[in-house]
Parts: structure tokens; sequence; C-alpha cells
């Protein structure tokens, strides 16, 4: 009796004959002895696929951190990693990741005005603030967002009264 053993796998496989077959020797035969129902010996074909690993690098710019594959947060002071995980061939993909960060921009905006302001933001503030801010979407020079802080003095003006009195010859 004659067969065929179609085999599929990753890197390499370690047959029935205890030899280990790769792309570079993928067939072999293989004599089971008395293997076949009327005692007669039986020859095994191997017919081999071998898929190989994949390996990639993930080349990314982020803004102030980013979260990757692997479901970990990486920042600038954190910025590569590796991981492996299923390519389409069903073998280890290795994945090195290559990350960039920029930094998010923030500035202050100070004010010392009287009775009320109106901001950026759209709000008219009548007493002083320091804890207002304002995101521009993007707006840093290198994509990030920017962030601006509201430092408000508020002084109040109040109505003052003169009261002339009649002067002779001048005032």
């Amino acid at each position: 009796a004659n067969g065929t053993d179609v085999q599929t796998t990753c890197d390499s496989l370690t047959w029935i004959d205890g030899n280990t077959y790769n792309t570079n020797n993928n067939t072999a035969t293989f004599t089971i002895p008395n293997g076949a129902s009327n005692g007669c010996d039986s020859i095994v074909t191997l017919n081999l696929t071998v898929n190989n690993p994949s390996s990639s690098t993930d080349v990314v710019t982020a803004c102030g951190l980013y979260q990757w594959i692997d479901g970990n947060i990486y920042s600038s002071s954190n910025n590569t990693a590796t991981t492996t995980i299923t390519n389409s061939s069903g073998c280890d993909s290795i994945v090195t990741l290559d990350l960039t960060i920029n930094n998010l921009s923030s500035g202050v905006d100070s004010h010392a005005v009287c009775d009320q302001f109106t901001w950026i933001d759209g709000n008219t503030y009548t007493g002083s603030n320091n804890t207002a801010s304002f995101t521009y979407t993007g707006g840093a020079a290198n994509g990030c967002d920017s962030t601006v802080f509201l430092d408000l003095t508020i002084f109040s003006s109040q109505g003052i009264t003169y009261v002339l009195t009649q002067e002779c010859d001048s005032y």
C-alpha cells in the first residue's frame, strides 16, 4: 500500500522517520514494514509545504502617547517593542515597533483687564480665572494638539464721584 502524507507547517517538520524537513528538503519516502492490512510493506511519501515566519517593522509617529497592537501604551521614554502575531499563512510574524513621539505643545495666555473678558473659548469671564484651557486640534507645528491655558486677572472698575466745590478765579 502506498500513500502520501500531505503536511503544511511553519519553519520545519520532524516527520515519522525522525528527520527534520524544511523548504530545502520537503519530500521523502518512508517504508512501514508490514504496514498494509495484507501484511505487506507500506510506502509513505512526504509532501511538505513550509510556510515561513515573517517579520516587519511598524514605523509610527504619534503625539504624546501611543497604544500599540500589543495593547501597551508607549511614550518617548518607552518607544520600542517586539510582539509576535500570526500571519496569513498561520505562522508567527514578529513585528517590531519603531515609534517617534512628537510632544504636545502648550502655552499660557495672560491678561489683566477691567470688569470682563471674552476669551478664545467663547466664554466671557467676569472674575479672575487660571483654570480655563482651550485645545487647538492639530494646532502645533508638528501636527499635535496645542493647548492654551488662561491666566486672567479681572479688576473691578468702580464708579467714582467727584464733588466739585465752587472755586474762585480758577479750578
